[in-house]
């Protein structure tokens, strides 16, 4: 009898022992889930200057010499240097045709109206566009042909301008260029400019027409309103 009492003691404690021990497994995995949530917002701020994972927005924030912006998470850094004053390219993994541009060169002018109207401003700056979109090749708002003797004609779908949380203005263009072969139906040009410390800041995001359509308007359009100079 002793011997049964005994072997129900033993069998108690460790029955108790394993219910112990199994409180404090559910207490760990209850403390592990509720620790996430920080530990994945610490790696999104992190993130900031390093690699992407954590981020679920799509966007990974990026600070510039000066600026600031959300870039398309799946988008990686380019080492091309298409135009005088580049100094961030980024471009789309899956198709080249999609990328941003970030050029930062010294004017003599101390805000962008100083450039006059937005229309003067976009000729002064058309050679962002590619080859032989000046401005005898511009069409506004024009689902027209093209202009005689130019390899590329730029439709300007809309023109405008912002001002940041400083009150820092913006010129802003929406523009889709064409070239004779029809290419991709085109490429979509979004555009933001700004000046700030003599020096003269601009945005130029481009994605192909048909991948506009597919999903990268949203990433093109996020990067270009995030544009923010200090």
């Amino acid at each position: 009898a002793h011997q049964q009492e005994d072997a129900s003691a033993s069998a108690a404690a460790v029955t108790s022992r394993r219910a112990v021990v199994g409180l404090f497994a559910g207490a760990a995995a209850v403390l592990a889930n509720q620790a996430q949530p920080s530990l994945a917002a610490y790696g999104e701020a992190a993130n900031v200057f390093g690699g992407r994972t954590g981020n679920t927005t799509g966007f990974t924030p990026y600070e510039g010499d000066g600026y600031s912006l959300l870039l398309p998470a799946k988008w990686n850094p380019s080492k091309e240097k298409d135009f005088p004053g580049t100094d961030l390219r980024y471009e789309d993994n899956f198709d080249a045709v999609n990328n941003l541009i970030v050029t930062i060169n010294p004017t003599s002018k101390s805000k962008i109206s100083d450039y006059g109207t937005q229309d003067a401003f976009l000729n002064e700056v058309s050679y962002l566009l590619g080859q032989s979109a000046t401005a005898e090749g511009f069409e506004s708002k024009s689902e027209g042909g093209f202009k005689a003797n130019t390899i590329a004609a730029a439709s300007v779908l809309d023109v405008s301008s912002r001002k940041d949380k400083a009150g820092k203005e913006y010129y802003t263009y929406e523009i889709l260029t064409r070239t004779a072969d029809g290419d991709e139906g085109g490429r979509h040009q979004l555009i933001a400019a700004t000046v700030s410390n003599g020096q003269l800041y601009v945005i130029k995001i481009q994605a192909g027409d048909k991948r506009w359509f597919k999903g990268a308007k949203v990433e093109c359009l996020g990067c270009w309103q995030s544009f923010t100079v200090a």
